[in-house]
Order: C-alpha cells, then sequence, then structure tokens
C-alpha cells in the first residue's frame, strides 16, 4: 500500500506562519508540454486531509480525478505552467522558478498571504527561490509528495491540471499517444517522433 501522508511536518510550521503552501512539480521530464507546479495552501483549521490523498504517482486516472476537486474544496489550490518554449528558451530550472511563481500569483489573486505563509516544498533542491522577487520562508523536504498532504494535495492537482491539458493536445496533434503517455518518452511517442517529427509543443532541445 503506498504511504499515507500526513500533516505531521504542517503542524510545525504552523507554529510561526498562520499558512502553510505546499508545492510540488508534474511534467520534469516529459518531452512534450508544459512543467507545471501545483500549490495548495491551508491553514491550521483545516482539518482532515480528503481520505484517498496519496502521492499522486501512485494513484490511477479515476482515483485522481476524484480525489482532485475534494483537494481543491479542502483548501485554496493554484497551478502554475511554463511551456516547452519557455523551456527551451531558458532551461528547465529557470522554468521551474516561472511556473512556482505564476502559482503563487494565483494563490495571491485568490486571497493567500503568501509572504506570511510558511512554503513546503518538495525536493532537495530550491528552484523556487530565484524566481520570486520578495523573499520567502521555504522549507525543502525530500519526499514530501508523499509524507506531507499539503505537497500531495498540490502535486495531484498539479498532475490533472497538465493531464488535462496534454489529453486536448492530443486532439491537436495526433499520432504522439499524448492522451495515455502526457508527453513522456515512451516508446510509442519515441517512434512517433520518429515518424512524424516534432510538434509545436515538443521540448526541441531535449529532442537533440
Amino acid at each position: 500500500m503506498p504511504a499515507t501522508p500526513t500533516l505531521d511536518h504542517e503542524q510545525t510550521l504552523w507554529a510561526d506562519a498562520p499558512c502553510v503552501i505546499g508545492m510540488d512539480e508534474v511534467g520534469r521530464g516529459a518531452l512534450a508540454g508544459p512543467v507545471s507546479v501545483g500549490a495548495l495552501a491551508l491553514a491550521a483549521d483545516c482539518g482532515e486531509w480528503p481520505q484517498h490523498l496519496r502521492d499522486s504517482k501512485t494513484m490511477t486516472p479515476l482515483r485522481r480525478a476524484s480525489t482532485a476537486p475534494l483537494v481543491r474544496e479542502w483548501g485554496v489550490s493554484a497551478v502554475g505552467h511554463a511551456s516547452n518554449d519557455e523551456i527551451d528558451t531558458l532551461g528547465l530550472t529557470v522554468a521551474l522558478g516561472l511556473a512556482g511563481r505564476r502559482a503563487l500569483v494565483g494563490l495571491h489573486t485568490a486571497g493567500v498571504d503568501v509572504r506570511a505563509a510558511a512554503i513546503l516544498l518538495d525536493g532537495t533542491f530550491d528552484w523556487l527561490a530565484p524566481a520570486l522577487r520578495a523573499p520567502v520562508r521555504t522549507t525543502l523536504r525530500a519526499k514530501a509528495d508523499r509524507d506531507c498532504a499539503s505537497v500531495s494535495g498540490a502535486a495531484l492537482v498539479a498532475k490533472v491540471e497538465r493531464d488535462e491539458q496534454m489529453v486536448e493536445a492530443d486532439a491537436q496533434h495526433p499520432g504522439y499517444g499524448w492522451a495515455s503517455n502526457k508527453g513522456y518518452g515512451s516508446a510509442a511517442h519515441m517512434a512517433a517522433i520518429a515518424a512524424l517529427g516534432a510538434t509545436a509543443l515538443h521540448r526541441r532541445t531535449w529532442l537533440r
């Protein structure tokens, strides 16, 4: 059974901040489409997380689709995207920062005091800070997408939104299997690139 995330780490951050913002990225390793960053803001009185929330990579598509609306009701969420062109032009790390900043702008627009919040970022490398115009309190935690409910929720809403975009893109660019591979380098996707060439949504610097 996949590990069940908790709010244990968030509890320590709420001691010094009115809000915790979990953040995680999806689409980092894809050959086509955007890289996307989810952000989920939770106050200390947010209550229990949705029952089936897990690391989004361990959830079935149907479970992700049914759980994402519950996550959006549970906290305040936003997803930021950086396009394949931005990845090609600026590099993946900078593009991740742009997507993260756009997610935080989305939270700010929804009424979240981002500057007062504590940000909980999955991983061990802070790709977010260089993209921000003002300092924020950021905690890095490996496997936070598995262990921390705020980050699990952020990753889930980002994955569902990005997956929906790739399904729509599949209808516009048939033949690459994006409805199933979501832009990642499956064997069928690689064969389609060899046969059909790259599209406007491919990360061309990744195909050299």
